[in-house]
């Protein structure tokens, strides 16, 4: 199913100790946040929609978690590989009353990554279908790269039309809120210690309008079988190439090493 659909849904895979620190890790990094937090609420004033990413090695509970966890050997069972490399991991904050969330995208396209990578999206709180995240089955496999959009306004970062970077010919992703009809949609309701899986190429986001009543958390990690190396995707990716190139990547080179650690075997 991972391979025909591109997502998957796992039950039961990760214990309450598990959710419990991450989501008292996720309070952690709240109040003390990295270079990388981001508030994609636009009205200053609103209940806040909260990401930072690269926040492993930041605190210790995330460190636990990728190391000890089952997500590793999850994840390297899906690509079917020996290995699993941490590619990159995020945590999301919506406040309760908050109506920000996530436009269609995927994610191939936002970081100079390419080759086999899986994503786990882990809620830390039961979902519904109607109020979880929405994925376009098999859109992995229509071979299109579309541009990066902003999660503030739903926008992509460059100017609506077909862009060319390093050979790639990028367009802005449909317009899957206009005509969910037209699409192959698929959404799941989740109890807490359940996580999707989905290709890096899958076309995903929320078509809820539902205002949460309280505050929710999600944990996500990519994950990238042997063959995945750095690959320039666009100037939209400037902020998150300076890392890796600080820490001594550069083109080509595999996405493991200190910067990307292996997860599995572990």
């Amino acid at each position: 199913m991972f391979r025909r659909d591109g997502v998957v849904v796992l039950r039961q895979r990760f214990d309450p100790r598990w959710l419990a620190l991450l989501s008292d890790t996720i309070d952690e990094a709240v109040a003390d946040p990295g270079p990388n937090l981001g508030r994609h609420t636009t009205e200053p004033d609103a209940p806040g929609y909260f990401e930072d990413y690269w926040s492993w090695n930041r605190h210790a509970g995330f460190t636990e978690f990728v190391h000890d966890s089952p997500i590793g050997e999850l994840g390297a069972g899906l690509l079917d590989s020996p290995t699993a490399n941490l590619v990159m991991d995020n945590w999301f904050l919506r406040e309760a009353g908050s109506r920000s969330r996530p436009p269609f995208h995927h994610d191939v396209s936002y970081f100079d990554f390419a080759g086999p990578m899986c994503v786990c999206w882990l809620p830390l709180e039961d979902v519904t279908a109607t109020n979880g995240i929405t994925f376009v089955r098999g859109s992995h496999l229509w071979g299109k790269h579309f541009m990066r959009v902003r999660f503030g306004d739903g926008h992509p970062v460059d100017e609506p039309g077909r862009l060319t970077v390093d050979g790639i010919e990028y367009e802005p992703p449909p317009d899957i809120e206009s005509d969910p009809d037209a699409y192959d949609l698929v959404s799941f309701e989740l109890r807490a210690g359940d996580c999707i899986f989905f290709d890096i190429r899958t076309l995903h986001g929320s078509l809820s309008t539902v205002v949460p009543d309280k505050t929710v958390r999600r944990y996500t990690l990519r994950m990238a079988g042997p063959d995945a190396h750095i690959r320039y995707r666009g100037d939209w990716a400037a902020e998150e190439r300076a890392q890796f190139e600080a820490a001594g990547y550069g083109p080509g080179d595999r996405l493991a090493g200190d910067f990307f650690p292996q997860l599995h075997p572990g």
